[in-house]
């Protein structure tokens, strides 16, 4: 009987970077398929400058793996363990998991077969560690040889560093940018905070190493810090604990970091950097001694409106002082981006451009407050009528769905998928035939993978639809019980439990407010699977009412709105 045969190879960097090494691979698997004429091949799984220390940065062997599940294929032919994985853990999962779906795997260097041979899951856990121990050896000669740059001053990373430009393994000094450099570095010196040099460099037109005219304050902290200015190079701020899984960690002193001379042109005095260095300790330790709100990181307690707010300009709210006064603080909150960037009347102030800034206002504390008093007491009084509506939504979907599911729309997609895998592998023999370049190779590639991927996503979605269709109803009586449950609170205690686990999210706009409801408990939801229940006016006399029951101080009553969605 014939086999329906997979291939996969990966070419590394590490050692066959050299043009011909994916086109030698493939002669060689061509010359094994003639070998065997019972062997039909279905495709080609081809990872190419990856390495194989984890599966997971793999996308061709994982594409592989889901194709071995939807049974296009029952066998993988592979050159040797070391290209299939080089993680003992990995490669025998997943062989086992092959196994199950009737797929074996043929390592044709190592001769190994996983169905055939009784000692086979032996043989390839000795090939597999041997394997792994191959990527430890390189990973520590990879360390070795890093130690020997370290000494050398060799700059590691992509160059982008402000008043530096990189040339070949070098970084040179990029004049137009180093006055921006020495800019900061004196104005710290001479008192200005880390806002107000940001809002000088805007001034007067300073670009960031990207080229962007738009300063930020930790940005700038980043440049005072950075001891590359002044000659010094500090190696290790990150570091990857585990080789196999290649993920880089902040260094917290859990490896010792090596700190050199560069071999780069300085752009400050170490004298200067010292001077700073010291000053940014002094103001760190102000900040952490100060009862004041004012300063880096004293935001005041946490509050539960902090996590729901979310701005017209898709930011967060930071919450802040508003007045002070002798029986305590009364809080309001800010746009993020607004407090990183200044707020437009702040920046009119200063001569900076306000274009791209957001114009929301700060919100008190009180007026938050207010609104859900006034939403959560329509909620106790309306429980039915909510609960009617949602019934009614639920209702409509399951029949959008019966109406939308289109049985042939899976197997036109699947044959879309066949089509381009099609085009992929008459791509690849164009390229070794040499009809077309290397560059074009990849340039299409590139483009008839994204096109799978997309299929791909598709058929999931799809396929997911039939389990959908039939548990909704299930979803729908353990969403009345679940309603019920949560609209079941005392209208005259509202507690940040109860706002946390029935308010999804507050968008604040201009004058107005939508209030999104979570009584869907954890159900999966489009994002604006939502629908409108209620509007709400507070007009001047009920803000008046409100805040003088309440001993709370207003200058200006303005009127708003709010639309409540669930």
């Amino acid at each position: 009987m014939g086999r329906r045969v997979a291939i996969y190879a990966r070419v590394s960097t590490e050692h066959e970077a050299q043009i011909s090494a994916l086109g030698n691979q493939i002669q060689y698997y061509d010359e094994k398929l003639k070998q065997h004429p019972d062997w039909t091949l279905v495709e080609r799984y081809i990872d190419e400058g990856i390495t194989g220390t984890s599966i997971h940065k793999r996308p061709n062997f994982l594409r592989m793996l889901k194709d071995a599940e939807s049974g296009k294929f029952d066998l993988i032919v592979t050159r040797e363990v070391s290209r299939f994985a080089r993680n003992t853990v990995d490669t025998l999962q997943e062989t086992r998991k092959l196994k199950k779906m009737g797929v074996e795997v043929y390592f044709t260097e190592d001769n190994i077969w996983t169905f055939k041979d009784d000692d086979g899951e032996l043989k390839l856990t000795i090939m597999a560690t041997l394997a792994q121990n191959e990527s430890k050896k390189i990973s520590q000669r990879v360390k070795a040889g890093q130690q020997i740059t370290f000494q050398n001053g060799v700059f590691y990373g992509n160059g982008n560093i402000l008043g530096y430009d990189k040339v070949g393994k070098d970084m040179v000094i990029n004049e137009e940018q180093a006055k921006t450099v020495r800019l900061i570095f004196d104005l710290y010196l001479k008192g200005y905070g880390s806002k107000k040099i940001k809002y000088e460099l805007e001034k007067l037109g300073r670009v960031t190493s990207t080229g962007l005219n738009r300063w930020s304050e930790s940005y700038i902290i980043r440049v005072l810090r950075n001891s590359f200015y002044c000659g010094t190079i500090v190696y290790r701020k990150q570091f990857v604990p585990d080789y196999l899984e290649q993920k880089h960690k902040k260094n917290n002193g859990e490896v010792e970091q090596v700190i050199v001379e560069g071999r780069h042109t300085p752009i400050i005095s170490k004298e200067v950097f010292e001077k700073v260095q010291e000053k940014l300790k002094d103001n760190a330790k102000l900040i952490v001694s100060s009862n004041t709100s004012r300063g880096i990181g004293n935001r005041g307690k946490e509050s539960i409106w902090g996590k729901k707010l979310v701005c017209k300009c898709g930011s967060s709210f930071n919450r802040k002082i508003y007045h002070k006064h002798k029986d305590g603080n009364t809080w309001c909150y800010q746009c993020y981006k607004q407090i990183q960037t200044g707020t437009i009347q702040t920046r009119l102030n200063k001569g900076l451009s306000i274009e791209g800034i957001c114009d929301s206002k700060m919100i008190p504390e009180w007026k938050l407050n207010m609104m859900s008093q006034r939403i959560f007491d329509t909620i106790w009084k309306d429980k039915d009528v909510i609960l009617e509506i949602t019934n009614n939504y639920l209702d409509n979907a399951i029949k959008k769905i019966n109406d939308e599911d289109d049985p042939n729309e899976l197997d036109l997609l699947r044959k879309r998928k066949d089509n381009i895998n099609g085009k992929l592998n008459r791509l690849l023999d164009s390229y070794l035939n040499e009809i077309i370049s290397k560059d074009d190779f990849v340039e299409k590639r590139k483009e008839l993978e994204k096109e799978i991927k997309d299929v791909n996503e598709l058929i999931t979605e799809l396929e997911k639809k039939p389990v959908a269709k039939n548990t909704l109803i299930d979803k729908l009586n353990s969403l009345k019980k679940n309603i019920e449950v949560n609209l079941n609170f005392d209208k005259d205690r509202i507690s940040d439990e109860l706002i946390d686990a029935l308010v999804k999210k507050i968008i604040v706009f201009n004058n107005r407010f939508e209030w999104k409801l979570n009584i869907y408990d954890k159900m999966e939801e489009e994002e604006d699977s939502t629908i409108l229940i209620a509007k709400f006016v507070f007009t001047k006399d009920d803000i008046q009412r409100y805040t003088k029951e309440n001993n709370i101080l207003v200058k200006k009553y303005e009127e708003f709105y709010v639309d409540l969605y669930i």
